[in-house]
């Protein structure tokens, strides 16, 4: 986070000049939002194995919006601890634009909203790979090539641009 601040002063100060400096610090953020992004999936895969706990948002045990949480948590993100309420941050981007770091959001066992939340591991063309906590098998990566998964999924948002 006081990398992104320095990074927007300086900005500020380079747009006095007549510089490319716009371009520089467009570069300067992707390259930070891919740092981001490469350490929410580590943090997050880190917990492959842990079990499933109801409101869990530690290693004793995750729920599936618990583990996003802690997890955007530990780069100075806050979000909402439920993914009904994470679905509502970030921008809604479309099945075929998701990259890795977006959040993809379902809506399981025939609920009328969302409940369930994973963070995108991996984009192939039709395939998209997701680390959440399952109730039956803790921490985990599925695919949304997964009836399971391909029935229930309802979004996928970006919260690190």
């Amino acid at each position: 986070m006081k990398k992104i601040l320095v990074l927007f002063f300086l900005s500020l100060l380079f747009i006095s000049c007549k510089s490319t400096s716009s371009a520089v610090t467009k570069t300067e953020s992707k390259r930070e939002n891919k740092y981001i992004v490469t350490h929410l999936i580590e943090n997050a895969t880190d917990n492959i194995g842990v079990r499933y706990k109801a409101g869990g948002t530690t290693r004793n045990g995750f729920d599936c919006s618990g583990l996003v949480f802690t997890t955007f948590e530990s780069q100075n993100i806050k979000l909402p601890r439920s993914s009904y309420e994470q679905a509502k941050v970030g921008k809604i981007i479309k099945f075929n634009d998701a990259q890795k770091g977006d959040l993809i959001f379902f809506k399981t066992n025939k609920s009328n909203q969302i409940n369930h939340v994973g963070l995108i591991t991996e984009v192939n063309s039709n395939e998209i790979k997701f680390v959440h906590s399952s109730t039956s098998k803790g921490v985990i990566i599925s695919s949304t090539k997964e009836p399971y998964y391909q029935k229930s999924f309802v979004q996928i948002n970006r919260i690190v641009d």
